[in-house]
Parts: structure tokens; C-alpha cells; sequence
């Protein structure tokens, strides 16, 4: 089997769930995070990843995607990666999207618009150009890559992948938790999975 790279968004937060931007803010998992980040764990130590003995493990350095790694078995293999960090949110980290729209007379889009004070979707596409390039050097080694961070941060890298303008994250969904595959279809980069949360069905 080729190497693949593995995306995988930390559970939820208190501010997960009610929908405010979690940039650099160091919010802690819930509880209900916890389970699913065990709940991934399991998933993970089956076919077909059956652990992913050979793979190199790297984390955002915020606790939340920090504690996901651990709690899915993955903690001691795990390397800090400050690349992974969510995107810089400025003036809108900690408000929901309705609230930043307010601000902007009521039409706003992140993926379009940006934010005020915090990374540029420029920058932020350089940064997903960064861990696309780290994980393209472990790939060509023959190793899987597992990398624990955000679900922005993530959407980015996975646009960046596909070779397209870091906006299309816009189109892709990624819920807490979720199991995503990036590989290589007929030699061009493809998405193998995308949102799976299967492992999730028992603990919500």
C-alpha cells in the first residue's frame, strides 16, 4: 500500500461547540472530546491502519490536538510541529461566525475574507505549503504521516495537497475528530477519505 497522510481534527471543546473561532486560544477538550479522541484510538489500531507502526507522528502544540494525540495512543511517538497551530484568527478568535458577519454588515466568509489582525489567507496558505512539503519528504521515504491539529489549519493543508488556491478548504467539511486520507491516485495527489467519523457513531 502507498504512503498515505493522515489528517485528524481534535474533539470537541466547549467553543468547538458553540461554534467560536479557537485560533491560538489554549482551550481545553470536554470531556466528550476525550471519548472521541479514544474512540479514534481504536478505530486506528484496526484494519486498515492497524496502528500505524512505521508512521511519524507530528501535533499542533495546543492541548487540544496535543491531548487527541495521547488519547489515541499516538502520544510518545508524537513531535511538536509549530506549523500545525490553527490559524491566527486576530479580532475574530473567540466569536462565532454570526457575530464576525455582524461586524461586516452581515456578509463574511472566512475563506474570502480573511480576518483583521491575525494570519492572512496568504500566510496561512504558506504555512500549509510548509507541512505539505514536510509530509511530501516522509512520503517519499515509504512512511505514513499522521498529523493532529485544526480543522482550518487541516482543510488548508488538504486544499494545498490538491495543488488548489488554499479558498477551496471552503468546501471541505471537517467535524471534531474526524479521519481524513490524503494519498496519490494514477501518480497525481488525490483525497483517499475525507470526514470519516464512523468511530464516533457510540460516543456522539
Amino acid at each position: 500500500m502507498a504512503a498515505r497522510i493522515l489528517l485528524i481534527r481534535h474533539g470537541r471543546t466547549a467553543w468547538s461547540v458553540t461554534g467560536r473561532h479557537t485560533g491560538r486560544t489554549d482551550v481545553p477538550l470536554l470531556d466528550e472530546g476525550r471519548a472521541q479522541a479514544a474512540a479514534l484510538g481504536e478505530r486506528l489500531r484496526q484494519a486498515p491502519w492497524e496502528g500505524l507502526p512505521d508512521a511519524e507522528v507530528r501535533t499542533s502544540p495546543l492541548s487540544r490536538a496535543r491531548e487527541t494525540c495521547e488519547l489515541a495512543g499516538f502520544g510518545e511517538r508524537a513531535t511538536g510541529w509549530d506549523a500545525l497551530q490553527e490559524w491566527d484568527y486576530g479580532q475574530a478568535e473567540g466569536l462565532t461566525t454570526e457575530q464576525i458577519a455582524g461586524r461586516h454588515g452581515g456578509d463574511w466568509v472566512i475563506w474570502r475574507d480573511g480576518v483583521v489582525g491575525g494570519e492572512s489567507l496568504d500566510q496561512l496558505s504558506a504555512r500549509a505549503d510548509e507541512v505539505v512539503a514536510g509530509a511530501r519528504a516522509t512520503l517519499g521515504g515509504g512512511r505514513d504521516v499522521v498529523l493532529f491539529a485544526h480543522g482550518h489549519i487541516l482543510r488548508a493543508v488538504a486544499a494545498r495537497w490538491l495543488g488548489q488556491d488554499v479558498s477551496f478548504a471552503a468546501r471541505l467539511r471537517l467535524d471534531a475528530a474526524a479521519v481524513c486520507v490524503l494519498g496519490l491516485a494514477y501518480g497525481s495527489p488525490a483525497v483517499e477519505r475525507w470526514n470519516d467519523t464512523a468511530h464516533l457513531d457510540p460516543v456522539g
